[in-house]
């Protein structure tokens, strides 16, 4: 602890901060999204206990990480046939491929759900038991965490600072929460938007821990998708709901005044 708020110090917790909130846009809309599977008068509380499950969780990963590293990294299996096949698989790479599965089956049910339009139909939505939606926030966090924790450990190795930044950042998630779930239920139309940018986090994860393993299919290599190209995606998808949206308005807007509009 000798030493701990030294200017060097405090300039990294800076900077680890803003890297998990950059990193944590994608955890965040996803708590938004799955935290209302339960009842509205728990949803608050979901995404509260499941933020601070996940941060709790999240230190514990960072001290495992910084402990065995090598166990994440040593490789448990390979896969090898010739001209379909490749890849050396590690834990960390295992993790991470489930994750992406895992979220692309979710954003593939929700957009299929919004599609049947069942809530236009007098249908009930679903109820999810707070136990399952509290377990799959936490255990997403976790998979989350793996960029966010090595990324950190490229500017620190310093435990105590990165497990503050860890906490201010969850105590960011905790603010954010309730006010992004709350602009996503006003604006129905971004909600599709973050499904399908959940959607594109499934498919950056599967790339990522595809290429861990080092993975070839069919002579290809699998690369990771970059992080630039991650969120320039994001930027395209929200401009053009913006544009898209507007320009509904201005038509929703042109058909009223017609007074031919209706006319046989």
């Amino acid at each position: 602890m000798e030493g701990l708020f030294t200017i060097e110090n405090l300039l990294t917790l800076g900077m680890l901060v803003m890297l998990q909130a950059v990193l944590g846009f994608d955890n965040l809309l996803y708590i938004a999204l799955e935290s209302r599977r339960v009842e509205a008068p728990k949803q608050a509380s979901i995404r509260k206990w499941g933020i601070g499950l996940a941060v709790l969780l999240r230190i514990v990963l960072l001290f495992a990480l910084l402990k065995v590293l090598g166990t994440f990294t040593k490789e448990l299996f390979s896969l090898d046939i010739k001209g379909v096949i490749e890849g050396h698989f590690n834990l960390k790479s295992i993790v991470v491929l489930i994750g992406g599965v895992f979220l692309i089956y979710t954003a593939i049910k929700e957009i299929s759900h919004m599609m049947m339009l069942e809530e236009n139909v007098n249908k009930k939505r679903k109820i999810s038991s707070y136990a399952s939606v509290l377990f799959s926030i936490v255990i997403m966090n976790a998979i989350f965490s793996f960029d966010s924790i090595l990324s950190a450990m490229a500017l620190t190795k310093n435990f105590y600072i990165m497990a503050t930044a860890i906490v201010i950042g969850g105590i960011l998630m905790v603010v954010l929460a309730d006010r992004i779930t709350e602009f996503l239920q006003k604006n129905r139309m971004y909600e599709v938007v973050g499904l399908f940018i959940l959607l594109l986090v499934g498919v950056m994860l599967l790339s990522e821990g595809a290429h861990d393993a080092n993975l070839h299919l069919f002579g290809a290599e699998i690369t990771a998708m970059s992080k630039g190209t991650f969120y320039l995606a994001i930027f395209v998808m929200v401009v053009v709901e913006m544009v898209q949206g507007r320009y509904n308005k201005r038509l929703m807007a042109m058909k009223g005044n017609n007074p031919h509009n209706g006319d046989a």
